[in-house]
């Protein structure tokens, strides 16, 4: 039985993107304390890199995080053997525009809800108050088969 392997991107790709995962985001709160929470994601390979994308209320804690410190971390792991991880470290951008936040919101809806609560729940979060962010991703650390 082969060992821990570090990922390459095709598979660290994969392995995000597999089902509903969950991301563990952490930023860097106003006294310098980490805040960490799950957030729903996706990855968006751009013409600058690929890049998170997800959705936070504008008034809550990682959105004033991100508003004052772009720099991001985020966890998606496997939970069970053979127990694997990615870990991103990115730098935000937060948008306010509401076609956009559509589109995202939407995608982020049929990943998470499935295909036929898509457009609800895309509507649900393309409001005015909520943000849109996309962090570039600037480094991965990948490793699969931890333990088995």
């Amino acid at each position: 039985m082969a060992g821990m392997y570090h990922m390459e991107r095709d598979e660290w790709l994969a392995f995000v993107m597999q089902g509903t995962r969950t991301g563990k985001l952490a930023v860097v709160r106003k006294d310098g304390s980490a805040h960490v929470a799950p957030i729903w994601f996706l990855v968006d390979a751009a013409d600058d890199g690929d890049h998170l994308v997800f959705t936070s209320d504008g008034n809550s804690v990682k959105s004033h995080a991100l508003k004052r410190d772009p720099r991001i971390s985020l966890v998606v792991d496997l939970e069970e053997p053979p127990y694997s991880f990615v870990h991103f470290r990115a730098e935000a951008t937060i948008s306010e525009d509401l076609d956009e936040l559509l589109e995202w919101a939407t995608r982020l809806g049929a990943r998470y809800m499935g295909a036929e609560r898509a457009e609800e729940y895309g509507k649900r979060n393309a409001v005015p108050g909520e943000l849109l962010v996309r962090a570039r991703i600037t480094k991965v650390v990948a490793k699969a088969a931890i333990a088995h």
